[in-house]
């Protein structure tokens, strides 16, 4: 064979590597977010239970609000992480004790389930719908 041919194959290698490494990676972690905790349930399990338990408190201008939150994550990404943030919006609302998923508990579930490089995604979000983020400015400063 050609070196150019020959190289050609070693470059298609490592692609095919790197590939298998990245969706190795996420996979990895998904793996990760079911293994059971002390508690004997996972994360994902946790987030399934409150979603189930919170289903029935959400009003309709709640879940448009969430659908525009969670529209700047990439669409491939949208369905987990909306998942995940409606998990820990349900925490928040049981915690709370509250009967209704309100705007206020929304917007703090939002923010304590998203990571700290995301918050200015929702800034922007929350500016776009003239919602004042006074009230949740300690928020953005935990973790």
């Amino acid at each position: 064979m050609s070196l150019i041919g020959d190289i050609l194959i070693v470059l298609w290698g490592f692609l095919l590597l790197g590939l298998m490494g990245v969706g190795g990676f996420f996979m990895f972690r998904k793996f990760l977010k079911k293994w059971p905790k002390v508690d004997g349930n996972s994360a994902m399990d946790w987030e399934e239970f409150y979603i189930e338990e919170t289903k029935h408190m959400w009003g309709d201008r709640e879940k448009e609000l969430l659908a525009d939150l969670v529209s700047p994550v990439p669409e491939l990404f949208r369905d987990v992480a909306r998942q995940k943030i409606a998990g820990k919006i349900g925490e928040v609302a049981l915690r709370k004790k509250r009967k209704t998923i309100t705007q206020d508990i929304l917007i703090e579930g939002y923010i304590l389930a998203t990571p700290k490089r995301d918050h200015k995604f929702l800034r922007k979000k929350l500016n776009q719908r003239n919602i004042d983020i006074a009230p949740y400015e300690y928020l953005f400063e935990l973790e």
